[in-house]
């Protein structure tokens, strides 16, 4: 059974930063892994994903280009979203997901966790 929960969510001002996690259980080193976020009323929001084997990582808005750093251990199995100068449109849940090599989507998806900016 595939189970993602993220943790490290919560109050940042502007300007500071917080660190995501998310341990995974149930999948396998194969499986790219990613970040995604909704804010109230718009739609989910790709935001950084890695390869397996790590050497890839592509981020989605340019708004976080510079700002988000996206790491996974897989020893851990834990993958990672560093937020550094956080602003208040970064507010928002933030989920992980995992991407089945097979199925070539993200089929498996966290609970989200809250981050909330403050001016």
């Amino acid at each position: 059974q595939v189970q993602l929960v993220e943790s490290g969510g919560g109050l940042a001002q502007a300007g500071g930063s917080l660190g995501l996690s998310c341990a995974a259980s149930g999948i396998y080193s194969t499986y790219r892994l990613a970040w995604f976020r909704q804010a109230p009323g718009t739609e989910r929001e790709f935001v950084a994903s890695i390869s397996a084997n790590g050497n890839v990582k592509t981020y989605g808005a340019s708004s976080v280009k510079g700002r988000f750093t996206i790491s996974r251990d897989d020893a851990k199995k834990t993958v990672f979203l560093q937020m550094n100068n956080l602003e208040p449109e970064d507010t928002a849940v933030y989920f992980c997901a995992a991407e089945d090599p097979r199925l070539r989507k993200y089929n498996y998806w966290g609970q989200g966790i809250q981050v909330t900016v403050s001016s």
